[in-house]
């Protein structure tokens, strides 16, 4: 039972680093408009602006999961 309450633990505490393909055009306007009136959005956020969310390449994604991040979000 002691090794089950530490998961729960670690869960509760757990942040996932996030990586989001935003278009240029849409949802990164949206994060845009976001910051200039000062609403703020979690800080284990990373947005990285393409012209275009289909233009997302899939081998990015396999890349970023590679690299540590937990999740990734591609938006338009």
């Amino acid at each position: 039972m002691a090794g089950e309450r530490e998961v729960v633990d670690n869960m509760e505490q757990f942040e996932p680093k996030i990586l989001a393909f935003l278009c240029n055009w849409c949802a990164y306007a949206a994060a845009d408009l976001a910051g200039v009136s000062r609403l703020q959005y979690p800080s284990n956020l990373r947005s990285v602006r393409v012209m275009c969310s289909a233009r997302v390449d899939p081998v990015f994604v396999i890349k970023a999961l590679k690299d540590g991040w937990d999740g990734v979000l591609v938006s338009g």
